[in-house]
């Protein structure tokens, strides 16, 4: 008969240690060779829309090899004739199931097995034991099977319910940093991003550059056209200014019909100064687009005022934005010199 009480202690240690499920399963599946004595011991996932049994984790101690990633059909296991008919254990195979083709294929004579199920009965799989040879199984086998193969759904349960957590946490960042509409970053975002990039270029005595962008009579297509209008806009020209960006800028919508870039830039004055009427341009031509509007017709926006400026890492969050907010100002008076409001067309 096995010794519990050096099982109950690896049992114990193995339970503490184990950060992972097979962390947790292979030293379950050496415990459980040494209390059957049986060649052969494997931890299985049953996929019953599949009708597949698949070998996830398995330890082979002599001539039977029950290979891990092996797949059979569920319906001609002995584990799904054990669990139909109740029966853990047998160390008869050939009387019991002998037209089972797993069973003559691999061998096997002594079989035990338990289903691993969850806390609402669903079968994960099973917990088993085989040989090639007819062996004497102690008494403790069934209790010691079924008490592994309870440890094992409960640590299946956690991990299963960490990756739930883990999804649900992830779906509250990704919204607490998303604009809903336009699916951009949002001012939160972008207020970190530009803080980060603020901290590289005081590092490493560069630049960032920040663009502002405004909608100029973003409220008259608002008016004209309705609010469902002025989504499809503020969506539209999102994708059109991401897409527009390089490897390493950021567009975010800050609000209402405003945007803002961010990208960090190196070199000297004179390439900053490149790289920042790159930017405009690229941005300036984001902005411009004909809008197909639902109810039939287009709509021709004209762009938007843009404002980019190169700032070094010396600055605030708040004094950077302010910056090309009053950049973007100045390019709006270029532009409207009257203070009138670019006009949309229909077509």
């Amino acid at each position: 008969m096995f010794a519990m009480d050096p099982l109950l202690t690896r049992l114990s240690h193995s339970l503490h240690q184990a950060q992972s499920q097979e962390e947790l399963v292979r030293p379950l599946l050496e415990m459980l060779e040494q209390v059957t004595q049986l060649e052969s011991t494997y931890l299985t996932r049953i996929d019953l829309e599949q009708d597949l049994q698949h070998v996830l984790y398995a330890r082979n101690t002599q001539q039977m090899q029950i290979p891990e990633g092996l797949s059979v059909p569920w319906q001609d296991t002995l584990c799904q004739r054990a669990l139909s008919e109740g029966r853990m254990c047998t160390t008869d195979v050939t009387a019991c199931w002998g037209d089972s083709q797993a069973a003559r294929e691999l061998g096997i004579q002594t079989y035990v097995s338990a289903p691993v199920r969850m806390s609402d009965g669903h079968l994960y799989g099973t917990l088993c034991a085989a040989s090639a040879q007819t062996a004497l199984l102690p008494p403790d086998t069934e209790s010691v099977l079924q008490l592994f193969a309870k440890l094992i759904a409960q640590h299946v349960e956690r991990e299963q319910l960490l990756q739930r957590l883990q999804a649900h946490n992830a779906q509250l960042a990704h919204q607490a940093f998303t604009d809903p509409l336009t699916q951009l970053p949002n001012r939160a975002a972008l207020r970190e991003e530009l803080q980060r990039l603020l901290a590289r270029a005081q590092r490493t005595h560069s630049s960032v550059l920040v663009a502002f962008i405004d909608l100029d009579g973003f409220k008259a297509v608002n008016d004209r056209h309705g609010h469902a209008v002025g989504d499809l806009l503020l969506r539209t020209l999102a994708q059109q200014l991401h897409h527009s960006l390089r490897a390493g800028d950021m567009v975010a919508r800050m609000g209402g019909d405003e945007f803002v870039v961010v990208t960090p830039v190196d070199g000297t004055a004179r390439e900053v100064a490149v790289a920042q009427q790159g930017l405009e341009q690229r941005l300036r031509a984001a902005s411009v687009c004909d809008l197909v509007l639902p109810q039939g017709g287009t709509l021709h926006y004209p762009g938007a005022s843009v404002g980019v400026v190169p700032v070094s890492g010396d600055l605030s969050v708040d004094q950077a934005l302010q910056q090309a907010d009053h950049a973007m100002y100045h390019d709006k008076q270029l532009r409207h010199p009257r203070g009138g409001r670019p006009g949309s067309a229909l077509h």
